[in-house]
């Protein structure tokens, strides 16, 4: 069964909120088995539209990713995300099939 990702591009206007959001959302995200594969960090956008912070989380099934989102548990933590950012949030099966 292919993973789950969360592909979240942020622009925090309010840093010290987003510290509080950090410091939330580890719970939630190990609840539902979630594993930071990129946040932050140096990144280069060659085309489309930057953004400050970029977060890549793996979870073990599109089913879980998605769950988490929607999570009674989350919410109070998304609410807390938006208050301190901007995000564009991606929530995409992972592809297990052949390669080139």
């Amino acid at each position: 069964m292919p993973k789950g990702y969360w592909i979240a591009r942020v622009d925090v206007h309010d840093p010290e909120a987003y510290k509080a959001y950090v410091a939330a959302n580890g719970a939630v995200f190990r609840q539902y088995g979630a594993r930071f594969l990129v946040r932050g960090g140096q990144s280069l956008t060659p085309e489309g539209t930057v953004r400050q912070r970029n977060v890549v989380l793996e979870f073990p099934s599109y089913a879980d990713a998605v769950a988490c989102y929607e999570s009674a548990e989350y919410q109070p933590v998304k609410a807390m995300r938006a208050a301190a950012s901007e995000a564009d949030i991606v929530i995409i099966e992972g592809y297990d099939g052949p390669q080139p």
